[in-house]
């Protein structure tokens, strides 16, 4: 595990296995998840209901991630403000040999109460230097949900819209929004 400070008050810390992730740790993702998603956040894991959802919920997803980390492959930033756990986000490298040299954003989440103080910021930065320097990655890939704003945060980090699914997700009946698909060539 290793932290560097990347804003006046926030700290990135960097899981890369297992060992890393206390189940303090784990406790603090799931509950920062279930906060995201019933804030109308656009990271429902798969197999997870649509919000509201209880931390329980979340739980096996946050375990999952947990369980395969690896330096070489899968990598969990969490930002901290005065010690709180204010967001984080999964970094992956992808397993296909032909794309081992991209990697992939998941999970890209700030806690409601953080949100506006450059938190995101500090992460995105943070996840492209260790994309690149750490883990040897040339490009980066994420997914964003439409209507929210997101893919604008996204532009104003240096990633370009390279395609959508138009009306690929159903967040109710009658709200179908696209799927952006974001590249960052590092």
């Amino acid at each position: 595990m290793t932290a560097s400070e990347t804003a006046p008050s926030t700290v990135i810390t960097q899981l890369s296995g297992p060992h890393d992730a206390t189940e303090a740790v784990r406790r603090n993702l799931a509950a920062c998840w279930t906060a995201v998603v019933n804030a109308g956040g656009a990271v429902v894991p798969m197999g997870c209901p649509l919000p509201p959802v209880a931390r329980a919920t979340l739980r096996p997803a946050v375990e999952r991630i947990t369980r395969e980390l690896s330096p070489d492959h899968s990598r969990l930033l969490m930002a901290t403000v005065d010690g709180a756990l204010a967001g984080w986000l999964l970094l992956r490298r992808e397993a296909h040999p032909l794309a081992a040299h991209c990697g992939v954003l998941n999970h890209v989440q700030t806690h409601v109460r953080f949100r506006g103080r450059g938190v995101g910021a500090a992460m995105m930065r943070y996840a492209q230097g260790v994309a690149r320097d750490e883990m040897g990655l040339e490009r980066l890939r994420l997914a964003v949900r439409s209507g929210l704003g997101l893919e604008e945060f996204y532009r104003k980090a240096g990633w370009t819209e390279v395609g959508r699914w138009p009306g690929a997700l159903r967040v109710s009946p009658g709200d179908d929004r696209d799927e952006i698909l974001m590249s960052l060539a590092l």
